[in-house]
Formats: C-alpha cells, structure tokens, sequence
C-alpha cells in the first residue's frame, strides 16, 4: 500500500479519522478525539461491518458522517456461549474482582482476552466475553482525516 491520497473513500482504501461511538441516550463510549489520535480503518479487510462500511464509501477528507447502527452491524448481538461462570479460585488473589471490571484472561493459544466481571455470587463469578458494547445500538461520528489508497 502507498501513502497516496485519493479524493473519495473506495472499497479498498486506508481511512484515517476520528471516532466516537454514542450510545442511544447519548452518552460517549468511546473516542479518539480524547486520546488526540485519530485511527486508521481499512476498508474490506473484514474489521467493520458491512452496513458499518457502506456509510464511509464515496466520503472526502474534512466529510463528518454521523449514522446509527443496530448492534448486529456495529459490535454484534450478545453471545450467550461467551458469558462463563468462574470459581472465584480461580482469579489471583493479588486482584479485586468486582462487577464491572475488565480482567485480561490468557487463552490456550497464548492470545490475551478482555473479560468483564458482571456478577459474583458466594465463589461464582460471571465472566463475559463479548465486546463490552455487544449488543448496543450505537451512534458513529466519523470524521475524515485522509484517506489512502
């Protein structure tokens, strides 16, 4: 890929942009504009939906594109089979597991997986794995930045 700039965003092009992502009520939950580092997408690399990427084609540079999207094409539906009950035994006892914080848990392949505490009962905790705004409608702000080909 070269760093040359087009005029309008392809099917295949690098994106370079701020993003914040809004819940329903409004509320940010998530953006770059905090950290002062825009993001780069690449468009058809499997990374955004469908429906995510339809938005961005035929976008300029300086574009501000504001859309909704059901959770099945921003951050997918809640997967039931990656909710797991835990002993609490098996948590560190060096860390405080308490509802609602985010734990990196090492799978057998060695890749590390963000966990979110949701509930703890007696020795049982509930441990979910799905992306903390799974099943989410959202609200997308994208502001273009460049764009590469």
């Amino acid at each position: 890929m070269t760093d040359e700039t087009n005029e309008v965003v392809g099917s295949n092009s690098r994106v370079l942009a701020d993003i914040t992502v809004k819940l329903m009520d409004g509320s940010i939950a998530d953006s770059t504009k905090v950290s002062g580092k825009p993001s780069w997408m690449i468009m058809g690399d499997g990374s955004f939906s469908e429906a995510f990427e339809a938005y961005l084609i035929g976008a300029q540079v300086n574009d501000v594109l504001t859309f909704e999207l059901p959770a099945k094409d921003a951050f997918g539906e809640l997967e039931p089979d990656n909710i797991h009950f835990m002993d609490i035994s098996m948590f560190p006892q060096d860390i405080s597991i308490e509802k609602g914080t985010i734990l990196s848990f090492t799978q057998a392949n060695g890749m590390e997986l963000p966990g979110i505490i949701r509930e703890i009962e007696a020795n049982s905790v509930k441990v979910d794995f799905n992306h903390p705004l799974a099943g989410e409608d959202v609200v997308f702000e994208i502001e273009i930045k460049r764009i590469a080909a």
